[in-house]
């Protein structure tokens, strides 16, 4: 079965929220709206929303709220991705030109801000103070772990806590919220927004982590940017901090990054390659899956349904995705 077709009987709500985007990226700004409106074209699987959707099947649905809900997640982790672009001077994402690289990293900054400023805008209308408070908290994370990351480029002695913290805070609280906020705008129990939120807060490990491999071992073509870009930009990985165990290559990477002005491409392209073929793939598959287990206990919890079916064909998706 197709991803989608696990999901299919909430398929128009995800129309909805879609056509909600289109609206909210709109601007009477030309430069304003043309780069959200690319940014939002650009695609992705609209997976925020997706969770916020299926989420609040557990309580007392309110489809309105909910559109607002799932919108506003899109939109924050549309703007995080901007900033990334800018942060990791990336010209491409899912096959197609960034904002940064259509116009420059200013008119990308304020994008962000400006897409930001809506998801913010969006919440407005729901009087529910725990809400925005979560939301408050995962923006603040999210922005945290962005600066974690610009600060450990290129810090080969780093540690597993170090990476397992700095992808909760930049993708699975993001995850997790969505999950807790579909939860809490339908005013579900206490059990079941706990196990909502525990279930997101492990998809979005797992999911992180198997993009993390997928930097090694996916195609250009998959991808929609060349393969081995994280290390490239510096970024250690779940992968490359288990293939540093092999002091060889740990020294290999060392010398490559001993000038981060100028670094040594085709020396890192070969380590690229050593590290795919190598036994961190395998690792870095392990610890996703331990993830995603805790991620099906999770769902144990809840009362069977549709929904329920449907988080639990997706961890299944996220484990075994190639792009």
């Amino acid at each position: 079965m197709r991803l989608t077709k696990s999901y299919n009987f909430i398929k128009k709500d995800l129309i909805e929220v879609e056509s909600i985007l289109e609206e909210l990226v709109y601007s009477d700004h030309t430069v304003l709206h043309k780069a959200s409106d690319q940014l939002l074209k650009a695609g992705g699987k609209r997976l925020r929303p997706l969770f916020v959707l299926l989420s609040s099947r557990f309580g007392e649905f309110n489809l309105d709220h909910v559109k607002k809900v799932a919108s506003s997640l899109e939109l924050i982790h549309m703007a995080s991705l901007v900033h990334d672009d800018v942060i990791d001077d990336s010209d491409m994402r899912r096959g197609k030109p960034t904002v940064k690289a259509s116009w420059d990293n200013q008119v990308a900054m304020l994008t962000g801000d400006y897409i930001f400023a809506k998801a913010i805008g969006q919440l407005s209308a729901i009087s529910e103070p725990r809400l925005h408070q979560i939301l408050a908290d995962t923006m603040i994370e999210l922005t945290i772990g962005e600066i974690e990351q610009i600060k450990d480029k290129y810090v080969i002695n780093q540690n597993l806590r170090t990476y397992l913290r700095r992808i909760k805070r930049k993708t699975a609280l993001l995850i997790s919220s969505s999950c807790q906020l579909g939860a809490i705008v339908t005013k579900t129990s206490p059990m079941v927004e706990e196990s909502l939120f525990r279930y997101g807060y492990y998809i979005g490990m797992s999911y992180q982590i198997i993009d993390d491999i997928l930097d090694f071992t996916g195609t250009e073509k998959d991808l929609g940017k060349p393969a081995g870009g994280d290390l490239l930009q510096g970024n250690i990985t779940l992968p490359v901090l288990y293939a540093m165990e092999d002091p060889t290559l740990k020294e290999k990477l060392a010398f490559a990054f001993q000038d981060t002005a100028k670094i040594d491409e085709k020396e890192v392209s070969s380590i690229t390659k050593e590290i795919a073929k190598s036994s961190a793939i395998t690792k870095s598959r392990e610890l996703s899956n331990l993830y995603l287990k805790k991620a099906y206990e999770a769902l144990e919890r809840l009362p069977d349904n549709d929904a329920k079916e449907a988080l639990q064909y997706i961890a299944n998706y996220i484990g075994q995705r190639k792009t």
